[in-house]
């Protein structure tokens, strides 16, 4: 067996990882490289896998950076099946129809940039590279082993990191012998609003793991409700907003989910809350329609609270009209906008109306990215530059951490231990972290393989035995 890592290699961005056998060539995952402009779009056109000799693609969860660059295969001449839950289904097609407005609207804003005689910019894939790729999805249910075709079989485990995302454990025949391999995709963590814990699994003769936080530990998520209620009421008492940067998917469910319970124990601070991102609106309704693959807590809640995303004060945002207006609405309000680091979208207009003055407040939740406007309110500039021109930041800044849906290194040794406890790891390789967080990861996940760990680097090719 040959594995190729051709993305997610010593960064945190563009999974891709292809995997030969003498029978079959399969590629698990095909995220889009997400960074600069230029050097991200260079390795999001070239496709190193020869998408038209792939068997099949195996689709671990639906974040971009995991099946952004679907469309863009398909556009290259994939045809073969892309096994995935589905949950994961649905919300691939959703994020992937996003993916494709956004392509259009960056080419339209780089054609008015280009010099006279430039030649034209093309998408990497529009909406009918979309619907094609959407029809190739073939849809498996978690925890039970799928015959895919002699020498292949497919089993799902539930990662807990978002909706849908799974573990993959293949069992794939090469020369005459059969390998057993697990990729992890993102592993998510314990104990976590909404989403089970990851599935502990058996042993394996080849791991694939993700290593994005694996040198941290993170703080617990119970501790947010207290900040929360906390900042809201400041809000109420100072009369100003609060706005939060949330990533449309997961972490703006989570968000709602939590607020959701403290309305329900009458400990929510009495403020209208809003929602204000039509891809957040669209996601939500993609978990109500798959309510019964999340955890017991939040069905339990079900038993007297037939909408968990939904409570008195909260508004789902539907027109940009009204987004508008809330740049005019007067009082304590909360409104929770894409994108979670401020580069994109809503929360970028919403900022700009909000940053200078002292009654409001920024309440960041997740990780922001050097050069991002979210790293700049993070760090607390003076002045933050929004649409070219400088804004003074006189707005309090808040950062929660504790959202994260990465595993950490307590999440890792857990699951680690328990797969050395039965029948053991053979070769280990580490993707999807910075060189520093793998390198760590592989210093611990050592006592728990026959042989060293792996941190690779793109395009490096390795043959099992």
């Amino acid at each position: 067996m040959k594995i190729t890592f051709l993305g997610a290699a010593g960064e945190v961005t563009g999974s891709q990882h292809l995997l030969e056998t003498s029978e079959r060539r399969i590629l698990l995952d095909c995220g889009l490289f997400q960074g600069p402009r230029a050097p991200s779009r260079k390795k999001n056109e070239q496709f190193h896998c020869r998408p038209k000799d792939l068997d099949a693609v195996i689709l671990s969860h639906a974040h971009t950076d995991h099946c952004g660059n679907l469309p863009g295969l398909y556009r290259a001449g994939f045809r073969g099946p892309v096994f995935c839950t589905s949950a994961t289904a649905d919300v691939a097609e959703v994020m992937l129809l996003d993916g494709a407005k956004i392509q259009a609207e960056d080419v339209r804003y780089l054609e008015r940039k280009l010099r006279p005689g430039h030649p034209p910019i093309e998408p990497l894939y529009d909406e009918a590279d979309v619907r094609g790729v959407c029809r190739l999805f073939e849809r498996l249910s978690y925890s039970e082993w799928h015959e895919l075709g002699p020498g292949f079989k497919l089993r799902f485990s539930d990662a807990g990191h978002i909706l849908g995302s799974a573990i993959t454990e293949l069992h794939l025949r090469d020369k005459g012998e059969t390998k057993r391999v697990t990729f992890t995709g993102d592993l998510g963590r314990r104990d976590m609003p909404l989403l089970k814990d990851p599935e502990l699994l058996g042993g394996c003769d080849v791991l694939i793991t993700e290593s994005t936080y694996g040198n941290r530990v993170h703080p617990p998520a119970d501790d947010l409700k207290a900040a929360i209620v906390r900042i809201l009421k400041e809000a109420v008492a100072l009369g100003g907003r609060v706005i939060v940067p949330a990533f449309s998917l997961g972490r703006t469910q989570q968000l709602v989910y939590f607020l959701n319970e403290l309305f329900n124990a009458g400990t929510l601070p009495h403020l209208p809350i809003l929602v204000d991102s039509p891809l957040s609106r669209r996601l939500t309704n993609v978990f109500r329609q798959h309510m019964d693959i999340l955890d017991e807590p939040f069905k339990a809640i079900q038993a007297t609270d037939a909408d968990p995303f939904g409570f008195a004060t909260l508004s789902y945002v539907a027109t940009k009209e009204e987004s508008v207006a809330l740049n005019r609405r007067e009082g304590a309000f909360m409104v929770i906008s894409a994108s979670g680091m401020c580069e994109s979208g809503r929360i970028v207009h919403h900022l700009k109306n909000a940053v200078s003055d002292e009654r409001n407040t920024v309440l960041l939740i997740g990780y922001q990215a050097p050069y991002t406007l979210g790293r700049q309110i993070a760090d607390r500039r003076p002045y933050v530059r929004i649409f070219d021109r400088e804004y003074p930041l006189r707005a309090h800044v808040e950062q929660l951490e504790g959202l994260s849906a990465h595993a950490d290194l307590p999440d890792f040794k857990w699951w680690f231990e328990h797969m050395a406890r039965d029948e053991g790891i053979g070769q280990a390789f580490l993707v999807h972290g910075e060189p520093e967080s793998a390198r760590s990861l592989a210093e611990v996940l050592k006592d728990y393989c026959n042989e060293p760990p792996i941190v690779p680097g793109f395009g490096e090719s390795f043959e099992v035995e």
